[in-house]
This record gives structure tokens, C-alpha cells and sequence, in this order.
């Protein structure tokens, strides 16, 4: 559901997530103005943030996504096991599953010895990644270091 409301010449878009909970999108800032962010609830917006935050920011958490991003064909948990140096296997379960309880990876495992386990990205999963990779194109345009 979508509804508009008009303040100080910036739209906000009044949409609902899958949990039923209300949130505004942020406005697009074309080049030529200047940025007015007038209107929405700081404090709503910093809830947001920490919960992003507490999503993506844990150790081991980009280093999952950025390999399945890269491909549409799933990656086996040994895989990620070789090209994550410095993270220990618990790490690494914890975190995968932490992604697949939130709907970010589909994990499908088979009934064969030895064991076999494939993780996907879903579609909330893709969207994701794809603003991960719009921040790091951003930090690459602003040579951030």
C-alpha cells in the first residue's frame, strides 16, 4: 500500500514492509538540488540504520555475499569454508545460518554421503547485494579509503 504526503516540496512515500510496518522512501536528490530531508523522523531513521547495520556489518556476513552475487549458480558451503582465511567453521554456520533465518540465502542440502550443501540468494537476498555493490561503486566514484 502506498500513499503520498506532501512536506515542504518533498514527497514521502508512505509504503508498508512484509512485517506490516510503515516506513517513508527516501526521496531521489537530483545533481542540481540540494539535499532536504526535512520531515522525516530522525529517530525512525536511526532504528533503521542500527538494524541494517547489525545485519551486514558482522564479521563474515559481505564476505558470504559478495561470492553469491557474482553468479547465479549456487556456492557449497565447502567453498565458502576455503575462501574465507581467518573466519573458523563456526563462524561461518552462525552466519549462514543468521542469513538464511532472514530470508537473505535459500539453503538446500542433499541426501548424499558426503554430505552436500548449496546456498542461493533469494530475491530479497539480490536486492541486497546489489545495494552493497552501489555503495562500493559510490566509495570507488568519491575515492574513499
Amino acid at each position: 500500500m502506498k500513499s503520498e504526503k506532501q512536506k515542504d516540496s518533498v514527497i514521502l512515500k508512505k509504503q508498508r514492509d512484509n512485517h506490516g510496518n510503515e516506513f517513508s522512501e527516501l526521496p531521489t536528490i537530483n545533481e542540481n538540488e540540494t539535499c532536504n530531508f526535512q520531515g522525516y523522523d530522525v529517530e525512525n531513521l536511526m532504528k533503521e540504520t542500527a538494524q541494517l547495520r547489525k545485519l551486514i556489518t558482522k564479521r563474515g556476513t559481505l564476505e558470504i555475499l559478495i561470492p553469491l552475487c557474482c553468479s547465479n549458480d549456487p556456492v557449497r558451503y565447502l567453498k565458502f569454508r576455503n575462501s574465507m582465511k581467518g573466519f573458523s567453521s563456526k563462524t561461518l554456520a552462525i552466519r549462514l545460518k543468521e542469513l538464511e533465518k532472514n530470508g537473505i540465502l535459500s539453503r538446500r542440502s542433499y541426501n548424499e554421503i558426503p554430505p552436500r550443501v548449496e546456498y542461493k540468494l533469494t530475491n530479497k537476498g539480490q536486492e541486497l547485494t546489489e545495494s552493497i555493490i552501489s555503495l562500493l561503486q559510490w566509495m570507488k566514484k568519491w575515492s574513499l579509503d
